[in-house]
């Protein structure tokens, strides 16, 4: 899919600087570019969502952990001492 891209004149310059840098096109630091901000953002709105999912269960439930619980854990992660995840609780 072609597509077009409007720049300024200055953006165009750093564009075109950083391929001659990395010895890529103008055309390949753009796609990237593009590529790492559309992963990002859906790695984001991922988050988003497991968030806003784990925020509605909690409401109809109650069920939970508490910071300190969950540090406590995490901090067990890659040690000899590794614990399962505590349960939940109201």
């Amino acid at each position: 899919m072609a597509t077009s891209i409007k720049l300024d004149d200055n953006l165009k310059g750093r564009v075109q600087q950083l391929a001659h840098q990395r010895q890529r096109t103008a055309h390949w630091i753009m796609r990237e570019a593009i590529r790492q901000y559309v992963e990002r953002e859906e790695t984001r709105e991922s988050f988003k969502q497991e968030a806003l999912t784990s925020w509605a269960e909690y409401k109809e439930t109650g069920r939970h952990l508490t910071g300190e619980e969950t540090r406590t854990w995490l901090r067990t992660w890659g040690t000899d001492a590794e614990t399962e995840l505590p349960m939940c609780h109201e």
